[in-house]
């Protein structure tokens, strides 16, 4: 079947995601939305829902209720914003960072062995995924995409 790279990108993150989060609800009885959810407020640090709202493209009572799951589960430490407010700000528990490094490994071992048994060569393939991140970083903040 003939299709345009848009299109083909598109399958190709939403069959990832399906298969990532089959795969961690399998393995560490965890959704992939709330995996990104640890990894992105690792890698954001002490963040806000605001921020990790924004960074997952979805509404802040969206994230205040799975950020409330992932602090009842020990993964998630939320507190309010000592200036006041309905600001809360988050941060990894030990158990939290420890979940995301263990299954960060173990993407990575799967994603390199996936892309090795495509042919694509993976240091190639990394290569220009970040450069294309990169340039709709870019291309966001010109607003030109």
């Amino acid at each position: 079947m003939n299709r345009n790279l848009s299109f083909t990108l598109h399958v190709l993150t939403a069959r990832l995601d399906r298969a990532a989060d089959r795969l961690l609800r399998a393995e560490h009885d965890i959704s992939y939305n709330r995996f990104l959810a640890l990894t992105l407020v690792g890698e954001l640090g002490a963040s806000t829902q605001r921020a990790l709202a924004d960074a997952l493209g979805v509404t802040e009572p969206s994230v205040s209720r799975m950020t409330s799951v992932l602090a009842a589960d020990g993964l998630l430490d939320v507190r309010p914003d000592p200036g006041g407010g309905h600001r809360r700000h988050l941060s990894l528990t030990d158990k939290g960072r420890q979940l995301v490094a263990s299954v960060q490994q173990g993407f990575e071992e799967r994603m390199t062995a996936l892309v090795a048994h495509s042919g694509v060569p993976y240091a190639e393939y990394a290569r220009h995924t970040a450069q294309l991140l990169a340039t709709l970083d870019h291309a966001e903040q010109e607003r030109t995409l």
